[in-house]
């Protein structure tokens, strides 16, 4: 059993958001730091991908759909990416990049001080891009729950950038937010596991991130990419609305 996780999702390839989050004294008191996908698809995919390979065995990784789309599109198996930045990305990774990204699991399970066996992922358990929202209904969490184990009673993921807790189906969700691209309020959101839940935010210094960025990356649109993302440009208004026809909801009166 572990007695602390410290829960990273969505980084999207901005090196200086994931340094300030790996420099709280806090996580390093965590056990693990899992990965719940989106790790490299953003301005530094590469420097983001050595400094968590440099860590070793204490990082637990797994795949989001954008770690997936950037593998694909490196191999062949599709020719384009919605998100504008994602086949940039995609070019700047090496081999050892690829088949590190190729490795990765969907979801796994581990067993946490106080909340027993979770069960991490990046969207839903069943789907990398699926959308379950902090107020999806009730029978759409049921169905995005169907198959789990009984056992498993917390279910952690991430997808979609905005942090929440909240119980469905006697079940914990927990979405720790984006560390690289927050929506509705700036920072880099992280999670920390055991025995309670904290949803955490690092602050760290946007506007010499924004400098680093655009001074490091050479992804063409980066000065753009850099003040709308770091600087949570999009509410959470905004990404709920957006977000919402994905979950199935009725819309009707």
């Amino acid at each position: 059993m572990l007695n602390r996780v410290a829960v990273l999702s969505d980084i999207h390839g901005v090196l200086p958001a994931l340094e300030a989050v790996l420099a709280e004294p806090d996580l390093g008191t965590a056990d693990h730091i899992v990965l719940t996908g989106d790790i490299t698809a953003g301005p530094q995919p590469t420097q983001v991908l050595d400094l968590l390979t440099s860590l070793g065995d204490r990082v637990v990784w797994i795949s989001g759909n954008a770690d997936r789309e950037l593998l694909e599109y490196r191999r062949g198996q599709r020719e384009k990416i919605p998100d504008p930045i994602a086949p940039w990305a995609a070019e700047q990774l090496r081999e050892d990049h690829l088949d590190l990204l190729n490795s990765l699991p969907r979801s796994l399970s581990l067993t946490v001080n106080g909340l027993g066996k979770v069960l991490f992922c990046h969207a839903t358990p069943r789907d990398d891009e699926e959308v379950v929202l902090v107020d999806s209904r009730l029978d759409r969490w049921e169905e995005v729950f169907e198959g789990l184990d009984a056992d498993i009673r917390t279910v952690v993921c991430g997808h979609t950038h905005m942090p929440f807790v909240r119980l469905a189906h006697s079940r914990l969700v927990i979405n720790p937010g984006s560390v690289g691209m927050p929506y509705g309020r700036a920072g880099a959101h992280w999670a920390l596991l055991g025995p309670g839940i904290e949803l955490r935010t690092t602050h760290y210094d946007l506007h010499a991130a924004a400098t680093r960025l655009s001074r490091d990356s050479s992804y063409p649109d980066i000065t753009a990419w850099a003040d709308y993302f770091l600087h949570a440009r999009a509410s959470d208004v905004e990404a709920l609305t957006a977000f919402a026809p994905r979950d199935g909801r009725d819309h009707s009166p």
